[in-house]
C-alpha cells in the first residue's frame, strides 16, 4: 500500500471510532462570556460617575456665565456713575467762580464796603 492509501485508510478509522466511540472524544463546552452583577455595578458606578460630572461642568458654566452677566451690568453701572459724577464736578467748578458768586451777591442785594473787609495777616 502507499502512503497516501495508508493515510486515508488511517483517517477513515480514526473517524469511524470517533462515531462509535464517544467516551475518548473531549467535550468542549462553550460558554458565553456573560459579565457579571459586579462588573454590571461597576460599569453603571462608573458612567453615573461621568454623568455627574457633566452636569456639574454644565452648572459651573451656567453659574459663571450669569456671574458674568451681573458683573458687566455692574461695571457699566459704575461707568455711568463716574461719567455723572465728573459732569457734577465740573457743574460745581463753574457754579464756584468768584464772578458768579459776585453776581448772586448783587441779586441779593448785598455790596462790599471795604471799610468793613479785614485781611487776616499769616
Amino acid at each position: 500500500m502507499s502512503n497516501l492509501a495508508r493515510k486515508l485508510e488511517q483517517e477513515r478509522h480514526e473517524q469511524h471510532q470517533h462515531q462509535h466511540n464517544p467516551k475518548h472524544e473531549p467535550i468542549i463546552i462553550k460558554r458565553r462570556a456573560s459579565i457579571t452583577p459586579g462588573e454590571k455595578f461597576l460599569v453603571l458606578l462608573f458612567v453615573g460617575l461621568v454623568l455627574l460630572g457633566a452636569i456639574k461642568i454644565v452648572a459651573s458654566s451656567y453659574t459663571m456665565y450669569h456671574a458674568n452677566i451681573e458683573i458687566q451690568k455692574t461695571q457699566a453701572k459704575i461707568e455711568e456713575q463716574v461719567k455723572l459724577n465728573s459732569d457734577l464736578h465740573v457743574q460745581v467748578e463753574e457754579l464756584s467762580t468768584y464772578e458768579r458768586i459776585w453776581e448772586k451777591a448783587k441779586d441779593l442785594g448785598l455790596t462790599l464796603d471795604q471799610n468793613s473787609v479785614k485781611s487776616v495777616q499769616d
